[in-house]
C-alpha cells in the first residue's frame, strides 16, 4: 500500500521537529518545509538551519521555501493597516489561514502531497452534531492554540494533521531529546514572530516611516483631558504608559482615528456584555443563528464565558455574554466553543455602542 505523503511546516523548533518525527513513526512519507516569511531581524540563530539538521537526522527530504510575498501581503500589511485604523489585530490568526495553511497547501499540491502538518497544540475532530471538521482542545491545556486557528476552512482541516496535540509539552520535549539535543532545549517562541522584541510602535515606524501624530485624550463625554503621543501607542484596557496623572486610575476605552482621539474611562466602563463581530467563520456549524449558546473567548488569554447569539445577519453577528466582559478590543477575535470544540468566530468591531459614540 502506497504511503500517504505529508508536508510538515518545520520552524526549527521543538514542536514542529517532533511533529515530523511522529508522522514518520506513524508510517507517512514525510517532507520537511521551512517557510521563510520575514527577515528583518537576525538573532544569531537560523530556524531553517535547525530544521534542515533535524530533517537530515530523520532522513526526510527538506525544502526551504520563500513565502515572504504572501506573508507581507496577507499578514504584515494587515497588521500595520489595522493599527493605523485604531485596531489591535491578532496577526497569527490571519497568518495561520492565509500563509501557514493556504500557501503551504498550494505548495503541497505542487509536490503531490496528501496532507500538511504543523506543530500546533490542537486536535482536529468531527463535531458530533454536524459531522463538520473542528479544531479541538489539546492535551496540553496550558499550551492550547485553538483560539488562533478558528478561521481555518473545512477543506484546510480535511487535509491537516496535528500530531503534537495529543501530548503534554513535557512529553514533546522528551521525544525531542532523542532527535536533536540542541532543538530539544530551545525556548518556546513568544510574542509576534516578526516583532520579537514586542515593540509594535518601533516596528510600525521602521516599516511605514510615518511619525505618530499627537492628539487629545478625552473622556466618555468628549471632554479634553490632555495630550496623547500617537494612537499606535495605545490599546483598549491600557492603564500604564498614559503619561499623565489624572487623580484617579484611568484606562483606554477606545481609539477614534477619525478624530485622532484616545478615549479614557474608569475601570467600570470597560465592562460590557454585548460584542459585535464581522468576518465570521463558521467551523463546527454551517451557520450561526440567534439563540445559539456557546462559551466565548475575547482574546487568547481570556477565560471562557457563556454567551448567546442575539443577531446573525450576513457577515455580522452580535453576542451577549451572561456576565460583563472587561476590555473587549476591536481587532481581536471572539472565538466560540462548545465542549472543547471550536464552533467558529469573528473579528471584533466594537464591544457595544456607548452614549459617547452615539452622540458624536
Amino acid at each position: 500500500m502506497e504511503k500517504k505523503k505529508v508536508i510538515v511546516g518545520m520552524s526549527g523548533g521543538v514542536d514542529s521537529s517532533v511533529a515530523a518525527y511522529l508522522l514518520k513513526e506513524q508510517g507517512y512519507e514525510v517532507i520537511g518545509v521551512t517557510m521563510e516569511m520575514w527577515k528583518e531581524q537576525e538573532d544569531g540563530t537560523s530556524g531553517a538551519e535547525d530544521a534542515a539538521r533535524v530533517a537530515q537526522k530523520l532522513d526526510i527530504p527538506f525544502y526551504h521555501v520563500d513565502f515572504r510575498k504572501e506573508f507581507k501581503e496577507n499578514v504584515a500589511d494587515y497588521f500595520m493597516d489595522s493599527y493605523e485604523r485604531g485596531l489591535t489585530p491578532n496577526p497569527c490568526i490571519v497568518c495561520n489561514r492565509k500563509v501557514k495553511w493556504e500557501a503551504l497547501l498550494a505548495y503541497a499540491d505542487r509536490l503531490g502531497a496528501d496532507y500538511i502538518a504543523t506543530g500546533h497544540y490542537a486536535n482536529i475532530k468531527q463535531y458530533p452534531e454536524t459531522g463538520r471538521y473542528s479544531i479541538c482542545a489539546a492535551a496540553a491545556e496550558a499550551k492550547d492554540q485553538t483560539y488562533a486557528l478558528y478561521r481555518l476552512t473545512q477543506e484546510q482541516l480535511s487535509r491537516t494533521l496535528m500530531p503534537v496535540g495529543q501530548y503534554e509539552k513535557t512529553e514533546i520535549r522528551k521525544i525531542a531529546e532523542g532527535i536533536d539535543d540542541f532543538v530539544a532545549k530551545k525556548n518556546d517562541s513568544q510574542d509576534i514572530c516578526f516583532i520579537p522584541d514586542g515593540d509594535y510602535a518601533a516596528f510600525l515606524l521602521r516599516q511605514r516611516g510615518n511619525a505618530p501624530t499627537p492628539g487629545n485624550f478625552v473622556d466618555l463625554n468628549g471632554r479634553v483631558l490632555g495630550q496623547h503621543k500617537g494612537l499606535l501607542y495605545y490599546t483598549v484596557g491600557q492603564r500604564k504608559g498614559l503619561g499623565i496623572a489624572f487623580g484617579q486610575p484611568m484606562y483606554v476605552y477606545g481609539l477614534r482615528p477619525e478624530k485622532n482621539e484616545v478615549v479614557l474611562c474608569d475601570n467600570a466602563a470597560l465592562f460590557t456584555r454585548t460584542v459585535t463581530v464581522r468576518e465570521i467563520n463558521a467551523m463546527a456549524v454551517e451557520r450561526f443563528r440567534p439563540g445559539m449558546r456557546f462559551q466565548g473567548k475575547i482574546r487568547y488569554s481570556h477565560k471562557m464565558a457563556w454567551c448567546t447569539i442575539s443577531r446573525a445577519e450576513g457577515d455580522e453577528m452580535e453576542c451577549v455574554f451572561d456576565e460583563p466582559q472587561r476590555a473587549v478590543t476591536p481587532g481581536q477575535a471572539l472565538v466560540l466553543y462548545d465542549g472543547g470544540f471550536v464552533v467558529g468566530g469573528g473579528t471584533i468591531i466594537q464591544p457595544a455602542l456607548s452614549a459617547y459614540q452615539r452622540e458624536s
